[in-house]
This record gives structure tokens, C-alpha cells and sequence, in this order.
């Protein structure tokens, strides 16, 4: 009983002093901008008139190229000058403040500029000859449960930098994070094309990134105390925070559900992978393809190489439900079934020759066709890839002014082994350089970019 009495004194006092620790390395209020600035600094950029509004329909144009080109570099750029951020901010801190004067005139402009977004991309897309939904464009469509959390998070970290001494470069990053302008373009090109499902997809990621980079604005400023202004109408301010709150659960459960599925199919196709790599991959047998048919519940494999004894089958069956697959049927395709078997094996029919030998045969070539394409996919993967890198190294590090990507296989006199590695020679702007701090850097970045591990890198 007397060690329980010096211990909880002594453990609250730990405690005090670990709080009194994160309270002096967390709190934000002495770096705290002059209050009535940082109101004025938001509302300023609430409104959308004149040159503001031009800059937005240049944006607008910007991004629905680079969505269009599939650019992701064009894109951040877009992002960048995109001015949408301001009444987005404006109407959380109007929440946050009860200035409803500030809160009716943002909506008003989130409004205008949202009509006006989505109008200046449909006539883009009308006009455009490219109408094919490219990845930068399709990721925009299909909403979760994360966008939430980055709109979330964003929004946290835009009214921070805003209401502090040191705002650094938060707000671009901010704006890149949270990508408001991509969805209202994907919006526009789900008009142009007629359709909705697009549309609504995206408007509904833009609608995600608005009510909570609001939310967050809102919780900032009452965490960093804000003066509020006196509201005589309690009974009008209380239906706001309703409205607020219905709009907050409105818009997370549909991401909630989306991400569900996503996330249970992602789970899915994993176990279908790692059963299809660990009972069936074997030496001399290759799985070329599989699909699942969850009609009929059934998983088809397409195998070359040596045959899968019936044995070896039915012990993979038997391990299916270990990888959560237990409900479907293994469907195995090898030798004469499979499709490239078959098509060899009409080609040939005229031959005599012993049915096993030729089988062997088959077997044999399928196996070299395919070790062949898959290094041919090696080689030419790099061309496929060059125009689109050479657009965003040249975004990045401007003294850039194009690249040259390759493959490269490397061996020494002393032993047969071939090592393999990317090159790439980047050729610098007339009187522009690179030093060496800005090389290491496009290693790296180019390195993660080609999903490589050793990269040789020449400036010329």
C-alpha cells in the first residue's frame, strides 16, 4: 500500500512534466501573425474578379492540357497558380469567427469560381481532338476515404502556415496535396463526353477537398483563438453549425464506403497473387496470366513450361483457403490448352512426329517467346518513358534540356556475370549547369521515377 503512494505521486509528476514538454514544443501561439492581418490577408483572397479570375480560366486551361497529356508535371504547375484555395479558407474562417458577412460573400465566390472551372474545362474538352481518359485523369473519378484525410491534413497545415510568422512554402504545398483544380477539370471532360459517372466522381473529390480543408481551417482558428465576433441570433447560428455537421457526415460516408471496396479488392487480389506465386510458380513453369471469374467462382491460370502434375493441383486447391480463396475453383490451362500451345500446335499439324516430343517442343519455345518479351519490355520500356521525363526533369531543375534513357548491361574480364543498369545523359540549356548537390538529386528522383536501383548518370 506504501509503494502504491509513492508511485502514483511520482508517476502524475512525470506526467506533468512530459505534458508541460510537448506543450512547450507544440504550441503555435507565440508564433502567431498579427490576428486582424491574417483576416485581412484571407478575405483579400476570397474574391474572384479581374486579374484573379483570368489567372483561374488560364489555370483551368493548364491543368486540363496536362490531364489531357497525361502530364503530371503540367498538373503540379497548374496547381501551383490555381487561386481556388481562397474561399475554400474563407468560409472556414468565417465558421470559425461568426462572420457571416465573410461566410456569405466566400460561398458566393466558391460558387462563381466553381461554375466558371468546370465550364472553362468542358469547352477544353470539346474542343480537343484527345478524348481518351488518360490515368492523371482517371484517378480523379473514384474518391475514398484517404482524399478525406489529405483534404483534412492539408487544410490543417494552409491556416496554420496562414495565421503564423513562418509560412514557408506550405501553401503551394498545400495546394499540390490537396488537388482542387484536377477533379473540376475531370468534372468538365465528364460533361464533354457525356459521362456522368465521371462527373459526379470528381465533383464529389472537389466536394471532399472543400468541406474539409474548411473543416480544418475552422478547427485551427478556434484552436489558435480567434476572437469571435458577438452573434445576437444564437437560434441562426446554431442552424449553421447543423448544416455544417450534416454536410460533414454527408460527404464521409460515401468516401468511407468507396474506400471499403477499394481496400477489400486491393486484399483480394493480393491473396490471389501471393497463392499464385507460392503454390504454383515452380522451376520450369510459368504463369503467364490468370483471371478470376467470381460469377462462376472460379480461378484460371494459364501455364507454360513443365506441366503441374494432377498432385501438384489438387495441393494448391487444397491451400486456397489459406489465402481466403477457399470459396473458388483452380482452374489450371498448360500444354496443349493453352492458347499459345494451341496456336503453335494448328501451325504444325501436318508433321509426323511423336506427340511427346512435340509437346516438349511447344513447351519449350512458349518458354523462350516469353523470357524474350519480357526483356524486350525491359529495352523499350525506357523509350515509352523518356518523352514524359524529359518534360518533368525540365520542370524540376530548369538548366535541363532533355534526356536520353537506356538500358545498360555491364561485365568485367574477370567473371561472367552481366549486371544491368539505367543510363541517363542529361543535356543541360545553353550556359546552364548542374552542380553536384542538383546531380545527386536526379539520381534519386530518376532512380524512384524508373523504379531502379542503380542509375549511371552523365551531364553533357
Amino acid at each position: 500500500m506504501k509503494q502504491t503512494n509513492i508511485e502514483n505521486p511520482l508517476m502524475r509528476k512525470m506526467l506533468d512534466a512530459a505534458a508541460r514538454t510537448l506543450k512547450k514544443y507544440f504550441n503555435a501561439m507565440p508564433d502567431k501573425e498579427n490576428e486582424e492581418d491574417t483576416i485581412k490577408s484571407i478575405s483579400a483572397g476570397v474574391s474572384f474578379h479581374g486579374a484573379t479570375l483570368w489567372v483561374l480560366v488560364f489555370a483551368i486551361f493548364i491543368a486540363s492540357l496536362g490531364l489531357n497529356v497525361n502530364s503530371t508535371a503540367v498538373i503540379i504547375g497548374a496547381m501551383l497558380i490555381s487561386p481556388l484555395m481562397g474561399p475554400i479558407i474563407g468560409m472556414g474562417l468565417a465558421v470559425g469567427i461568426n462572420d457571416f458577412d465573410l461566410l456569405k460573400r466566400s460561398a458566393k465566390n466558391y460558387l462563381v469560381a466553381t461554375v466558371i472551372s468546370v465550364a472553362t474545362a468542358t469547352v477544353y474538352f470539346l474542343l480537343t481532338p484527345l478524348d481518351q481518359a488518360q490515368s492523371e485523369l482517371l484517378a480523379r473519378t473514384s474518391p475514398t476515404l484517404y482524399d478525406v484525410l489529405i483534404a483534412l491534413f492539408g487544410g490543417a497545415a494552409g491556416i496554420v502556415a496562414l495565421a503564423t510568422k513562418g509560412k514557408g512554402n506550405v501553401l503551394p504545398g498545400v495546394a499540390i496535396a490537396t488537388a482542387l483544380m484536377p477533379p473540376l477539370c475531370t468534372a468538365g471532360f465528364g460533361i464533354a463526353t457525356g459521362n456522368l459517372l465521371y462527373f459526379l466522381g470528381a465533383f464529389y473529390l472537389f466536394f471532399i477537398n472543400t468541406v474539409f480543408i474548411s473543416i480544418a481551417t475552422y478547427i485551427g482558428v478556434r484552436m489558435m483563438k480567434f476572437s469571435q465576433k458577438q452573434f445576437a441570433a444564437t437560434e441562426r447560428y446554431a442552424r449553421v453549425r447543423r448544416y455544417v455537421i450534416t454536410a460533414v457526415a454527408a460527404t464521409m460516408v460515401p468516401a468511407a464506403v468507396m474506400t471499403y471496396h477499394i481496400v477489400r479488392e486491393s486484399i483480394f487480389n493480393t491473396n490471389v497473387n501471393n497463392f499464385i506465386t507460392d503454390k504454383l510458380d515452380s522451376p520450369g513453369t510459368r504463369i503467364v496470366s490468370y483471371d478470376v471469374d467470381k460469377d462462376s467462382l472460379t480461378l484460371r491460370v494459364v501455364a507454360v513450361g513443365r506441366e503441374l502434375t494432377d498432385s501438384a493441383v489438387r495441393q494448391a486447391q487444397d491451400g486456397m483457403a489459406a489465402y481466403k480463396l477457399g470459396r473458388y475453383r483452380l482452374q489450371v490451362i498448360q500444354g496443349a490448352e493453352s492458347a499459345s500451345v494451341m496456336t503453335l500446335n494448328s501451325r504444325l499439324a501436318g508433321l509426323r512426329t511423336s506427340a511427346d516430343n512435340y509437346a516438349a517442343m511447344l513447351r519449350d519455345e512458349a518458354a523462350k517467346a516469353a523470357r524474350l518479351q519480357e526483356l524486350l519490355g525491359e529495352y523499350t520500356r525506357y523509350e515509352a518513358m523518356a518523352p514524359e521525363i524529359a518534360k518533368e526533369v525540365k520542370a524540376l531543375f530548369p538548366a535541363a534540356a532533355g534526356v536520353s534513357l537506356s538500358l545498360a548491361a555491364e561485365a568485367t574480364a574477370d567473371t561472367s556475370a552481366v549486371k544491368r543498369y539505367a543510363t541517363a545523359i542529361i543535356a543541360t540549356t545553353p550556359g546552364g549547369s548542374l552542380d553536384a548537390a542538383e546531380r545527386q538529386r536526379i539520381s534519386q528522383w530518376l532512380g524512384t521515377r524508373l523504379g531502379v536501383d542503380t542509375i549511371k548518370l552523365v551531364v553533357e
